[in-house]
């Protein structure tokens, strides 16, 4: 997502969203080339849930999306790539995208200036909501417990 207003260097955010479980993952980025896709999928995804069957992204044209696929095929991963054409196989990163911006904008300054910041705030109020597709929150549906929140945050 992005370009946003320039927060600690950063313009864009990677964003991964799990098929069945909506669970979120995504790292604000001052690029966004294969380099730092790469990066993130080893850090936040392969290294933490293992390697999924498929990765579904857009169209990449903003840089060579082959080396992505081909570094995902060493991992055993297939890579589709969802067209414009074919909106509903991209459709939860949409949905996803959506919310964690709506969210984002309910925490951050009126300029929107220090967004990357409270990104991690951001992924976490989304994996705490209650996901009617699923009939429960992501965080429980992944860490096989509910998330215990401080009292002060829901107030």
């Amino acid at each position: 997502m992005g370009p946003f207003p320039p927060s600690w260097g950063n313009i864009y955010i990677l964003l991964a969203v799990g098929y069945v479980s909506k669970w979120v993952e995504a790292v604000a980025l001052p690029i966004n080339d294969a380099k730092s896709v790469l990066k993130f999928l080893h850090k936040n995804i392969l290294t933490r849930f293992g390697t999924p069957r498929t990765l579904i992204s857009d169209e990449c044209s903003h840089f060579d999306y082959k080396v992505v696929a081909n570094a995902l095929n060493r991992y055993g991963v297939k890579h589709k790539i969802a067209t414009t054409y074919c909106p509903q196989k991209n459709g939860q990163a949409k949905v996803s995208n959506r919310e964690i911006k709506q969210i984002l904008e309910k925490v951050v300054n009126p300029k929107g200036k220090y967004w990357s910041s409270r990104l991690d705030e951001a992924l976490w109020a989304y994996c705490t909501v209650f996901k009617t597709p699923l009939g429960m929150f992501p965080f429980k549906l992944v860490c096989g417990k509910p998330c215990h929140l401080p009292g002060t945050l829901l107030d």
